[in-house]
């Protein structure tokens, strides 16, 4: 296990070295000049995300798609991955990581105005899209679209059952005592009855956990950051000059440089809120609105609850809880989370515990709709019953893992997932603009795009 450890370790730095980690942020950067900065729309994208398009096609309501991918999104990366970033690389990577957030906005919009472009209508009515119909379709790589596919229904089984199979089973050990067995085989079966029922299902389930899971969550956050608020100012200093300049060791940190600063915060950052991964595409496709721009607003929203907010809240506390108590051991991930938590009276474990449960099913949930389309496009309906069979059997097997080599996993499978879907985002970027302009910058949102167009 000690050398699996290594290995994935090597693979995971190599893959997330200097030239992904440019590629990915340059493509944040690029996106978000070239479509004149739709970061600036936000609240017309939060406005948006809760009204309903019911004459347009689409399998679920907009606000559906986005609770299913932020199901998908706010999860374990959001507590642990921000708690392993910092330990990691410092309190420097919390910078990064919100940094990749407030840039990713506009690869999440251009994620979501491709998906709707490009998607195509079952037989049955079902709408399909993602990354690998924008790579057939639009920029003719079929080729393409099969690579990002099988990259992501390998990634389902990091990012999307082991890793958070392994932090329910550690949680549910530490903090109550449960068999990770018991806990690998309860999640894996409640995870097989909601993906039964399909997208509709998952987006029904994901509507009621991610609003109330979220608003607990920020709340426990807030409250800490109130009993830390002596140490917010050196906090703030802190996580900056990290960012920027090597962190000699002190204020209970260890040395750190930038290059792991940037790798550790960026890599969580994608992670987290999968801006550039090609992931919340393909729920994307399946929502109802009059045209593209219009759930690619609601879809960048994502990546704004997920990494602006939920993810800054987290580095803050994790950052301030290091310098208030010095004592906490914050090379362990998940210890200096609990440890954070752990400082709220009475019901401190168990909002961080119910925090992690739904976060990490809902996480689980929102994959299993991903890989599930994903594997349809390769191979149809039989080879997806094959594959749920082995994908599920993964949660229970995740349970009783080694934390540091999932991660690792992960990590790599993510930043290969991630390359189609960029190749894809930068080529068809003139195809955005167009839709852009069109639709949000001549003020005709309301609008209902031409069949013949999409």
């Amino acid at each position: 296990m000690e050398l699996f450890e290594q290995i994935t370790a090597s693979v995971s730095s190599f893959l997330w070295g200097w030239p992904m980690i440019i590629l990915l942020l340059g493509t944040h950067i690029f996106l978000t000049i070239r479509l004149k900065f739709p970061q600036r729309k936000i609240f017309t994208a939060i406005r948006l995300s809760f009204k309903k398009d019911p004459d347009s096609e689409g399998d679920v309501s907009q606000f559906g798609a986005l609770a299913t991918s932020l199901a998908a999104t706010i999860g374990t990366g959001n507590i642990i991955g921000v708690a392993t970033a910092v330990a990691f690389g410092g309190p420097g990577a919390v910078f990064w990581c919100w940094l990749t957030g407030v840039f990713g906005i506009a690869t999440k919009y251009a994620e979501g105005l491709l998906a709707i472009k490009y998607r195509v209508k079952t037989s049955s009515g079902e709408m399909l899209g993602g990354p690998m119909y924008a790579l057939e379709r639009g920029l003719k790589q079929k080729w393409l679209g099969i690579l990002f596919c099988i990259f992501t229904a390998m990634a389902a089984f990091g990012i999307g059952s082991t890793v958070q199979a392994n932090s329910i089973a550690l949680l549910m050990q530490e903090t109550y005592g449960v068999s990770e067995h018991i806990t690998g085989i309860v999640v894996a079966l409640g995870i097989a009855l909601v993906i039964f029922f399909g997208v509709k299902g998952i987006a029904r389930v994901c509507m009621t956990l991610v609003p109330l899971m979220a608003i607990l969550y920020i709340g426990g956050c807030i409250y800490i950051l109130i009993l830390n608020h002596a140490y917010l100012g050196e906090a703030f200093k802190l996580i900056i000059s990290s960012a920027f300049t090597p962190h000699a060791a002190g204020g209970g940190f260890l040395g750190t440089s930038v290059m792991l600063a940037a790798r550790y915060g960026i890599a969580r950052g994608l992670f987290s809120n999968e801006s550039g991964l090609g992931s919340a595409p393909i729920v994307a496709a399946a929502a109802q609105t009059r045209n593209p721009v219009r759930q690619a607003l609601v879809s960048s929203t994502g990546t704004f609850w997920d990494t602006v907010i939920i993810c800054a809240l987290t580095g803050l506390v994790l950052v301030t809880s290091v310098l208030a108590f010095p004592d906490i051991d914050y090379t362990q991930g998940g210890a200096l989370t609990k440890a954070a938590f752990g400082k709220i009276p009475y019901v401190g474990t168990s909002i961080l515990a119910i925090g992690i449960l739904t976060f990490a099913f809902s996480t689980i949930l929102g994959w299993g709709y991903y890989s599930g389309k994903a594997i349809e496009y390769l191979g149809g309906k039989k080879l997806l019953r094959v594959y749920r069979v082995i994908w599920i059997s993964s949660i229970y097997f995740g349970s009783t893992m080694n934390l540091q080599a999932v991660w690792n996993i992960a990590d790599s499978v993510n930043a290969l997932m991630a390359v189609p879907n960029l190749i894809s985002l930068i080529f068809l970027s003139g195809v955005a603009v167009k839709e852009t302009q069109k639709y949000l910058w001549e003020n005709r949102l309301e609008d209902t795009a031409d069949p013949e167009d999409l």
